[in-house]
């Protein structure tokens, strides 16, 4: 079965998910996590990839990228992002032997509800994992960013979030909203195991048809925005 990410062309989006070797710690410090940031706005300005969401756990990084047709593919991009983030905390922590777990993963992702659902699937890792009640306490996420416009240097506009309201104001509102209904809800609970598809029906057809993937799991459900 081919890997999406190597058959679909650029131009789709994908949640991205890189883990450390055998779960190890792959950010000890502020600093490391402010590193890695720095590396994502370097390799977005080489490559011209869009980066939706993300979240920086202890062990584990989640990104929502959108590659430009006219610059790397996702292989490329995460490539040389895993290679000189690991570069850099072998050095710093003199750190030896495999840094990554494998190749990443990666999940397409339909530009509708589902790429919404998707934000607050990686959104709410901190939450799940129990380090935090709220998404807003912690400081390594897109979350911030829709929930209340605090600006960062990677984020970049989620097409769909810009549907819930023509206002600012509200659209925050309406956000902090639908990840609640998510999380009360536990809406997205396995949602992404096992799949190399999350999307409609309709889309899941499409990818499977166009790309010659022979098994995909498509959306069991359209996820709502209103989290009621």
């Amino acid at each position: 079965m081919p890997r999406i990410s190597r058959t679909a062309p650029e131009g789709h989006i994908y949640h991205v998910l890189t883990r450390g070797n055998n779960r190890q710690a792959v950010f000890k410090n502020p600093d490391d996590y402010g590193y890695y940031l720095g590396i994502l706005s370097r390799y977005k300005e080489k490559y011209g990839f869009l980066l939706y969401h993300y979240v920086l756990m202890g062990n584990h990084v989640h990104l929502v990228i959108e590659p430009s047709e006219k610059g790397g593919r996702l292989a490329d991009i995460m490539k040389g992002i895993n290679l000189s983030y690991a570069l850099y905390f072998k050095r710093k922590h003199r750190h030896t032997g495999h840094f990554w777990q494998d190749r990443f993963k990666s999940i397409l992702i339909s530009k509708d509800d589902y790429l919404l659902a998707c934000a607050s699937y990686v959104e709410l890792n901190p939450v799940r994992a129990g380090i935090v009640e709220d998404p807003k306490e912690y400081a390594w996420s897109s979350y911030n960013y829709y929930a209340y416009g605090k600006r960062d240097t990677v984020t970049d506009e989620d097409p769909v979030c810009n549907e819930f309201s023509r206002s600012e104001t509200e659209r925050r509102k309406l956000y902090r909203q639908f990840v609640k209904g998510m999380l009360d809800r536990d809406a997205m609970k396995g949602a992404m195991d096992g799949r190399l598809v999350y999307g409609s029906e309709e889309f899941t057809k499409k990818v499977r048809m166009d790309y010659k993937v022979k098994e995909v799991v498509g959306a069991r459900g359209r996820p709502r925005k209103s989290g009621k």
